[in-house]
This record gives C-alpha cells, sequence and structure tokens, in this order.
C-alpha cells in the first residue's frame, strides 16, 4: 500500500460541506488515516474571491498514482469544479502532494506537488500529519519547510480536526 499525503481546498458554496463529502467519496481509493484541522486561508494569485478552507489527508491506497488522480478529478467534477479563472473560486480542489518518497514527473501529474513547499496553506495542515517526513527533491522536512513559510500570508484555524 502507498502512503499519500493530500491537499484539500475549498471557497465556494459551502466549503466544509464539500470538504466532508469529498473526503466520503474517497473511500474507494483506500484508507484515509488521518485527517488535518481545518484552516481558513486566503486566496493566492486571483485575490477577488473569498477565502479558502484548506486541509490535508493521510491515504493508504492500492491505487496507482495515476488510477488516484483519475478518482481525485472525478470527485471534483461531481462536486461541481470548474476551472475558469487560473487561481480563481472552486467547490473542491484536490491535489496529490506526496506519494511515499517517490519523485513522480510525467504529464499530468507531478510528486511532490510542485508549488507545496511555497504555500503555507497546503504546508500547515500537511504539518500537523507529517511533520517529520522528508520531501523528496527538497531534502527537507514538512516542518522546516512549513516553518520557512512563517508569516507569508494570513492563516487561521477554522476548526480542530475533525472537523
Amino acid at each position: 500500500m502507498a502512503e499519500v499525503f493530500l491537499g484539500l481546498g475549498a471557497n465556494t458554496g459551502d466549503p466544509r460541506a464539500n470538504l466532508r463529502r469529498a473526503l466520503q467519496l474517497l473511500a474507494p481509493a483506500g484508507d484515509i488515516v488521518a485527517v488535518s484541522s481545518l484552516w481558513t486561508t486566503e486566496p493566492v494569485g486571483y485575490l477577488e474571491q473569498d477565502w479558502f478552507l484548506n486541509a490535508a489527508a493521510h491515504l493508504r491506497t492500492t491505487h496507482t498514482p495515476l488510477q488516484l488522480l483519475a478518482l481525485l478529478q472525478e470527485i471534483e467534477h461531481a462536486l461541481g469544479r470548474q476551472r475558469t479563472i487560473p487561481n480563481g473560486p472552486r467547490t473542491i480542489d484536490l491535489d496529490i502532494l506526496l506519494w511515499d518518497d517517490a519523485v513522480i514527473a510525467s504529464p499530468p501529474l507531478t510528486v511532490p506537488h510542485p508549488r507545496m513547499h511555497e504555500r503555507l496553506f497546503v504546508m500547515e495542515p500537511l504539518c500537523e500529519l507529517a511533520p517529520d517526513t522528508i520531501v523528496p527533491l527538497l531534502g527537507l522536512t514538512v516542518a522546516r519547510l512549513r516553518d520557512s513559510l512563517a508569516g507569508s500570508m494570513r492563516i487561521e484555524l477554522a476548526a480542530r480536526a475533525p472537523w
């Protein structure tokens, strides 16, 4: 079984309900080991939108990376995700952040997620689940990468796990 970490985000409709529903729809992919607290974060890139709710999940799966990616995209579609504006509003956003200690660089998937270490809204919830995990290619722990982002954006605890 692969140990996988996912990033989750939403800022339209009922974001908390969308995140909960996405986790329920992940059941066919394997066992959800843990889910982080829920964080309220300011948008990045396109700023004329509501703040996001973000979380991370630890999943054990027998799926291949591309099978899991396809399932995540199906879940996004089922929950009404529309890709109209880069970094724009969304009902749900699901990203594969880490896959064991693998490096995957083939379209349509790059793991570790190429911008995760630049985004506090990813690293804060991920740090709750895997602070000592070393991020491949970067050679630094999740906690160290999170600490390097302190003060880089506004982020607030919305709800402790489980939410």
